[in-house]
């Protein structure tokens, strides 16, 4: 699979997800500011939650648009053995109930699920537990990895 293709996809999920964040942040917003949500006694707080949500979506947003630029800027390299997984590594995974997983490894703020034809890819960073627990493994190795206090044991078995 091509990694840049992959890439293109989580830049037009990003770019859709900031599209409707923003969009929240301005109904949040004018229903803030609206003449209607002005409280009139201290119990009256619509106007003051409203603010508060538009200030959490506004952070949301900001948040989206540094995912773009980090996105932006990725260039997946390819697999090397010597170095073993690293960031842009597109990694099957089979699990102990030998289903398998697809995850690319990619910058901060991509994290999604891109469905692909039947096929369903995890995009991940190098700071959650899983991608902690890929960096440096090859093709064969074994992962453990602690999910609600439940070991998982999953084996590599390709990168590109």
């Amino acid at each position: 699979m091509d990694k840049s293709w992959l890439q293109q996809q989580v830049l037009e999920r990003l770019a859709a997800d900031l599209l409707q964040v923003e969009q929240a942040v301005s109904v949040a917003h004018e229903a803030a500011t609206h003449e209607e949500n002005i409280a009139e006694n201290k119990y009256d707080t619509l106007g003051l939650e409203a603010a508060y949500l538009a200030t959490g979506q506004a952070r949301r947003a900001e948040a989206i648009r540094e995912a773009l630029v980090q996105w932006r800027l990725f260039r997946p390299q390819p697999y090397s053995a010597s170095q073993g997984i690293q960031l842009g590594a597109l990694v099957c995974l089979l699990g102990a109930d030998e289903k398998q997983q697809q995850i690319f490894l990619g910058p901060e703020g991509g994290n999604m699920k891109l469905l692909i034809g039947a096929e369903t890819i995890q995009v991940i960073n190098s700071q959650a537990p899983l991608g902690k627990a890929l960096l440096g493994k090859a093709e064969g190795d074994e992962v453990t990895l602690e999910v609600a206090q439940v070991e998982q044991q999953l084996e590599v078995l390709s990168v590109t």
